[in-house]
């Protein structure tokens, strides 16, 4: 449910951008992640246009179950239509070979095919969650090519939303995923040139899902070849990952993982790119 209140200007202003960007368009596709970024496009679209929205979300191995069954709540509480579409991006050489473009890759396969649902279900647009710090020049993110190739529209980026402001809008409307972590896909734990499998996929599903049974925050685990795990988990879950550390050695090995580390820099976005920063790759 959306709560509407007395909004500061700080939100205010571009709320009323994202509500007439959204109703200009008549009728939306919205690529939802179930995000913070793609819940605030979902539940907009909703005020505005009503029936005239429906919520894809793209399943493939890529993500957790639990990413895509969080996507079917949230969209079922916004009262949108949604349906889930299962995406093939591990049978594309290209992409599962893990070029430094693989985001690019990826996302031209995704929006493709929605591009495609949106001509057959008579639906004028497709949208996405793409933000103003999304747009930062000094972030690697080869997959806005593809989106802009294909003409998808980022109403949350023409409305000129940053992450601080989605966060403060989606509070004041009651959203109640708005102070989630951001998650991004399986494949951003791989090094590049390393070949993507359902196999890794897999047990890097089971290895994150462990260190959130634990309580830690701002997970990935991440490989520095295939049989060495690096943690990277918010600093203030150090203590929590110390305390649990014998089981995760365990548990990790029999996931394949002959080595186990704790990066002591802790979480951040994109740590898999640093290595292209350094050869000026972007």
């Amino acid at each position: 449910m959306l709560y509407f209140l007395i909004m500061d200007d700080y939100v205010d202003e571009p709320y009323h951008e994202l509500k007439a960007h959204l109703k200009a368009l008549k009728s939306v596709l919205v690529a939802f992640s179930g995000g913070v970024d793609s819940t605030l496009v979902l539940a907009v679209a909703k005020q505005v246009l009503g029936d005239n929205v429906l919520a894809v979300t793209a399943n493939s191995p890529l993500l957790p179950d639990s990413e895509i069954e969080r996507a079917r709540e949230t969209a079922a509480a916004l009262g949108a239509e949604h349906i889930i579409v299962d995406t093939r991006e591990l049978e594309n050489d290209a992409f599962r070979a893990n070029p430094a473009d693989r985001c690019y890759i990826c996302k031209l396969i995704k929006f493709t095919e929605l591009d495609e649902l949106a001509v057959r279900e008579g639906i004028s647009q497709v949208v996405d969650g793409t933000n103003l710090d999304d747009m930062d020049g000094s972030v690697y993110r080869p997959g806005l090519q593809a989106v802009r190739e294909l003409d998808v529209i980022s109403p949350l980026a023409e409305a000129g939303m940053d992450k601080a402001v989605i966060r403060d809008l989606s509070r004041e409307l009651g959203l109640q995923l708005w102070n989630r972590p951001a998650y991004t896909c399986l494949a951003t734990r791989i090094p590049y040139g390393m070949p993507i499998t359902p196999d890794i996929l897999a047990r890097l599903e089971r290895a994150e899902a462990l260190l959130e049974e634990l309580g830690a925050t701002h997970i990935r685990v991440r490989l520095s070849d295939v049989g060495s795990a690096r943690i990277e988990v918010s600093p203030a879950s150090f203590e929590r990952i110390m305390a649990a550390r014998e089981r995760i050695v365990d548990e990790f090995k029999h996931l394949g993982f002959i080595y186990t580390s704790l990066d002591l820099v802790g979480y951040r976005s994109g740590s898999m790119d640093e290595a292209l920063a350094e050869k000026d790759i972007f």
